[in-house]
């Protein structure tokens, strides 16, 4: 308590608690030359913008020693100011320490209290608690929302009483939780972190495998049936070697000394712990598991929540049934029957639309088997999916003379661009070398095969030219013969040997015919050239 304020007893807490010296009564000369010095600090800070510093807390903790936790008897605590720290970068941020809090600094996996530290001449909301480095001050990470709070204040410092209730919750399943694992699982189970806040509480432990709905029930019910049978927690402080002979299990990555505080909770959950807890269990509430994951090998986490956070999940549950019923024009109690219904319809649908396709699919590869060329068929086919260009491509190989296909096309609904290429097993070419080329030029990519490659990009605008590239290297015929082509509607271009070597060897290309422009002839002579590169063609 400030001092002013019982003095008596703030008279015999001082020495013990601050190591000043006390003769008959309180130190006030000496408290007040340390206050004057906080308040010094505490001006220079806000002139300067302010640093906090790690010197500045130890200073404070050699004066007035360790921070009084009261919040396991009270939510609300009068206390003195003993510094106050600015923080960079937003206005109003500080770090508040008082000589005594009922905030909770974070630590054995449960977050700080937030609420508010009010004084005669400012106001504060307390965002988190924290400790300093050392575990021995507590700071209140503040934004002061009216007028000045000065080291030597008399405080007024209150909790958000609902949160801590939340937390508290949480905090004592997490125990009954793990509890529950090992009855359930086995006693491999082994607590291995932990997070509890006021909305839900995360718990890891050691374990195998994952858990089945079976499991993750009969947890729960374990859970639940103590909570509903209310039995008393008990939160004390003994030696740890009592703790030990009464069973006490230790939380991972905790550091205990001499002294030890013990949760028993109910008649099946002993463990030390030094968080805040409920008073009985039926102060938890229900309890439900919302996951079950794995976070690593042989380690698994579970979130759960409590309280009124189960009756929410609840209601939410239920709001989204009677939308899911209105949406299918039934009443709740028939939604499965009805999505199973309509599910088995669905299927029906989708194999009429695939028979229906198939059918089309041959209808088409009819036509464009009309315009084949030499027993090839290059052709644009938009607007169609993956697995329909490509099952089109195939029919278009099944019929009689045709000995390879390329097609490709703007995907459906605007889903880029894609090529597909078919060719009989005794055509003598690669699939995958017809599009190599193409795939570049739509921006794609897709695995080569030597009888039915596919490739999609995202560059719809590639897919003329690819066509043209793959249309050029089909209709390219070896050395020594002509090789017929068609260009612009369907006239015959010839290419023949441009001239022999000396030993004989025909060498270099003449087109002839109607190409249609001379971006075209260009692709063709690029083809060519690919030939010739590949030592299809000899070159001088």
């Amino acid at each position: 308590m400030p001092l002013g304020i019982d003095a008596d007893r703030r008279a015999a807490e001082a020495p013990a608690r601050r190591g000043v010296r006390a003769v008959g009564g309180v130190d006030e000369a000496g408290f007040d030359m340390a206050m004057a010095d906080q308040r010094r600090r505490a001006k220079e800070a806000r002139k300067g913008g302010g640093v906090e510093s790690i010197e500045q807390y130890q200073e404070i903790l050699e004066q007035f020693g360790p921070t009084e936790f009261t919040g396991r008897q009270e939510y609300e605590s009068d206390a003195r100011v003993l510094g106050v720290f600015p923080e960079d970068g937003e206005e109003g941020a500080a770090w508040i320490v008082l000589d005594r809090t009922p905030f909770y600094a974070e630590s054995g996996g449960q977050i700080g209290d937030a609420g508010s530290i009010v004084t005669e001449t400012g106001e504060a909301t307390v965002l988190d608690t924290q400790y300093v480095p050392g575990g021995q001050l507590v700071r209140h990470r503040s934004r002061i929302t009216s007028g000045v709070i000065d080291p030597g204040q008399p405080a007024e410092a209150a909790i958000d009483g609902e949160r801590r209730d939340a937390i508290r919750r949480n905090h004592t399943a997490t125990h009954l939780l793990h509890w529950a694992l090992r009855e359930v699982l086995g006693e491999h189970v082994k607590q291995q972190g932990s997070w509890v806040g006021p909305d839900r509480l995360r718990f890891d432990f050691s374990h195998f495998e994952a858990m089945t709905p079976e499991q993750i029930t009969r947890v729960e019910d374990l859970v639940n049936a103590d909570t509903l049978a209310n039995h008393p927690t008990r939160h004390f402080e003994t030696g740890r070697d009592e703790a030990a002979k009464l069973g006490a299990i230790a939380f991972f990555g905790e550091k205990y000394g001499e002294v030890v505080r013990v949760l028993e909770a109910g008649p099946h959950s002993t463990e030390l712990c030094g968080g805040t807890h409920v008073r009985a269990l039926g102060d938890i509430g229900a309890f439900k598991i919302v996951t079950e994951s794995s976070i690593g090998s042989n380690l698994r986490r579970i979130e759960a929540i409590t309280g009124f956070g189960p009756v929410q999940r609840l209601r939410e549950d239920e709001e989204q049934l009677a939308r899911v019923a209105s949406a299918m024009g039934v009443a709740v109690e028939e939604v499965v029957d009805a999505a199973q219904r309509q599910r088995a319809e669905i299927k029906d649908l989708l194999k009429q639309v695939r028979s229906l396709k198939q059918q089309a699919a041959v209808g088409q590869a009819a036509e464009l088997v009309d315009r084949a060329v030499d027993g090839v068929v290059v052709a644009r086919v938009d607007g169609v999916s993956r697995d329909d260009l490509r099952n089109l491509a195939l029919a278009v190989r099944a019929k009689s003379g045709v000995r390879a296909v390329v097609l490709g096309g703007a995907a459906d609904g605007g889903g880029g661009a894609l090529l597909v290429s078919a060719v009989t097993p005794d055509s003598g070419l690669d699939a995958g070398k017809l599009i190599e080329l193409g795939k570049k030029t739509i921006q794609g990519g897709g695995g080569p095969h030597p009888e039915l490659a596919m490739a999609g990009g995202r560059n719809a605008a590639g897919i003329d030219a690819a066509l043209d590239m793959s249309g050029a290297d089909l209709l390219i015929a070896p050395m020594g013969s002509a090789a017929k082509c068609t260009g612009k509607a369907g006239a015959p271009v010839i290419a023949l040997p441009a001239g022999l070597d000396p030993s004989g060897t025909p060498f270099g290309v003449v087109l002839f015919g109607s190409l249609g422009s001379d971006r075209k002839l260009l692709r063709i002579a690029a083809a060519v050239e690919r030939a010739i590169g590949d030592r299809r063609l000899p070159k001088l």
